[in-house]
């Protein structure tokens, strides 16, 4: 069989490894939703590499029957990107944390998305340092109490979603470690889309952080608090399905349809392929209180691919001076001899 058409299924991702995370650990789901993303996409295992950082989910590349790299604390981006410039034909991606990926790795974080580097960047984010035994990370909230901030947090956290949008990110989606098809769906998004895609992916730390996404993932009010957005379809939410978003002024609002004058026509219809990102940042941005959380792919849109255009530019200089090797670039034009 081609392998161009051939079908695979999770177990073909899978490595012999023992996982090793915590019993309950929301990385467990995740991992499960990633081998599953990847046998729907049909890339061959050959043909992917997984590339981590250091912390509880950069364990992940001992868990894939791909190649895998298990890097240092913050360089994950880093070293992913000379990889995919180096093998423009396999498929990557990146795993980190919150404080993998957005502390010591911020900066590589920012300029990866900036860059439009065809990565699939999975950004685990359960607010806490896990795998160092419980300090509190970058995407801790205000005021949050840890071993590092006995008394409390005196900062205000980052906002993935903040950061790609600022950085210019083409891609974003979001999911919940208990949205196992949810989370599937926006890898395999993810992994379709050309250039830099950033998936934050919620998770819970049972030891050191338990609980700390319950204010949306609580099955009791997870439909009231969190929105599921498909391109193409109305924005609509709720236990009975009978809330939605709407234009007020420039701001979102969240209504019940068929209350106050509303109806299901003026429930906004989602756009992820919208080049203005103004109305993505302000979906992105929803937390969960007034507005609902928005889980799924919130951007995806085509841009110039940092890779593409690199191989680009190389041929079009090796035409245009006659280079054959790095030897005539070195010595093209004026030289000189010491002797």
């Amino acid at each position: 069989m081609s392998e161009d058409i051939k079908t695979y299924t999770p177990a073909d991702f899978k490595s012999d490894q023992a996982v090793k995370w915590c019993p309950g650990c929301g990385d467990h789901a995740i991992l499960n939703s990633l081998h599953k993303a990847m046998a729907t996409v049909g890339v061959a295992p050959h043909k992917i590499a997984v590339i981590s950082g250091i912390g509880c989910s950069s364990r992940l590349p001992y868990y894939m029957n791909t190649y895998g790299f298990h890097t240092i604390h913050g360089r994950a981006a880093a070293i992913a990107t000379g990889f995919k410039v180096a093998n423009p034909d396999m498929t990557v991606w990146q795993i980190s944390g919150d404080g993998d990926g957005l502390a010591i790795g911020g900066n590589h974080f920012i300029h990866a998305v900036r860059r439009n580097i065809d990565l699939n960047i999975m950004l685990l984010n359960n607010k806490i340092y896990g795998l160092t035994k419980g300090q509190y990370s970058p995407t801790s909230d205000r005021g949050f109490v840890s071993k590092t901030s006995p008394y409390g947090t005196v900062e205000d956290p980052f906002i993935p979603a903040e950061l790609v949008f600022g950085a210019r990110g083409n891609f974003f989606a979001r999911s919940i470690d208990v949205e196992l098809q949810i989370s599937q769906e926006v890898l395999v998004a993810a992994a379709r889309h050309k250039g830099a895609s950033v998936v934050e992916l919620l998770q819970n730390c049972v030891i050191y952080n338990n609980g700390i996404h319950n204010f949306i993932t609580d099955r009791e009010y997870r439909a009231d608090r969190t929105i599921h957005l498909v391109h193409g379809e109305k924005m609509i939410f709720g236990k009975e399905k009978n809330k939605g978003l709407v234009r007020d002024g420039f701001l979102l609002k969240a209504v019940e349809i068929g209350k106050d004058g509303y109806t299901l026509d003026d429930v906004l219809i989602h756009d992820a392929h919208s080049t203005s990102n103004f109305l993505h940042q302000q979906l992105a941005m929803m937390d969960g209180h007034e507005l609902p959380l928005a889980i799924g792919v919130i951007r995806d849109v085509e841009a110039p691919v940092y890779n593409e255009e690199l191989d680009r530019q190389i041929d079009d200089v090796r035409k245009s001076k006659g280079f054959t090797d790095l030897k005539s670039m070195i010595l093209a034009g004026e030289t000189w001899e010491v002797k």
